[in-house]
């Protein structure tokens, strides 16, 4: 690994335990006053789930405009020039080991072990692309799962704020929150994997070697039947929500007002709690 992206995974590491211990708590507080009256035992989880959204826009749109212009790696996606790709993967990779460090530190209160693997099994993957630069391309594919996270989180904000299940703002974030994790987590899964399939048998493929190969591929998996589970406690979720609120219109019963005004993520940017 070049010292550049060790510079930014370092970097990385450091800007968002700073966005956790120090502007989260100042910026909700000035965003939601209802912020203090959150559990204490919950404090911790909100800021890091407002870190998880920042993380989630600044990587998402920048992985969306190496899709989009990278011109390079769209054309060799196995050994195209990975230099913008390496930026974005370092970038994640410095988060990943925040996020890894603050779930250790807070296991009673914040532990999944579906997380823990999630983490270590996109770490182990993209340290052949930080190390050898490698599958520039896919790499990045895998980070349009990031763009689902800010409104997962927000479900969980409108938990903590007492909102309805029934709440319009509630609704209107569950279905937003399962079509877009169904788009950028489960749809993509076709046609991710028909370009995988695609390298099978090439020149290219057999350059990157074993190691390589399956760590490519195993944490490919992993990482899908992650998505699978998560997509269907979600579509569980999301049917609930509209079932109840459909149920509950038809009573015409009162909506008990929420806490405040729902938390709102900085415009400028905004956990992979999915999760």
């Amino acid at each position: 690994m070049e010292t550049r992206e060790l510079t930014v995974v370092a970097g990385s590491f450091v800007t968002f335990q700073l966005l956790f211990s120090v502007v989260s708590p100042l910026l909700s507080a000035v965003l939601t006053p209802a912020y203090g009256l959150v559990p204490a035992n919950k404090l911790t989880e909100w800021n890091s789930r407002l870190v998880s959204t920042v993380h989630a826009l600044v990587v998402g749109l920048f992985c969306l405009y190496i899709l989009c212009f990278d011109d390079k790696v769209n054309a060799d996606p196995v050994w195209g020039d990975p230099t913008l790709v390496k930026l974005n993967v370092a970038i994640t990779c410095g988060y990943l080991v925040y996020d890894l460090v603050l779930l250790a530190c807070n296991w009673s209160t914040m532990g999944d072990g579906f997380f823990v693997c999630h983490h270590l099994a996109a770490l182990y993957a993209y340290g052949y692309v930080l190390t050898r630069g490698v599958l520039p391309y896919f790499a990045n594919f895998r980070l349009i799962s990031e763009l689902s996270t800010p409104f997962v989180n927000q479900r969980w904000f409108y938990e903590m704020l007492k909102y309805p299940r029934s709440h319009r703002l509630v609704v209107l974030n569950g279905v937003a929150m399962a079509v877009v994790f169904f788009l950028v987590r489960i749809a993509v899964m076709p046609p991710y994997w028909a370009s995988v399939f695609a390298t099978f048998g090439t020149e290219s493929f057999a350059r990157l070697g074993l190691g390589a190969q399956v760590a490519w591929i195993s944490s490919c998996i992993a990482l899908d039947v992650l998505n699978t589970i998560w997509m269907y406690k979600i579509a569980r979720g999301c049917y609930k929500v509209l079932t109840g609120a459909a149920a509950r219109r038809s009573k015409a019963a009162p909506e008990p007002e929420p806490l405040a005004a729902p938390p709102s993520p900085p415009q400028d940017a905004v956990k992979n709690h999915a999760d």
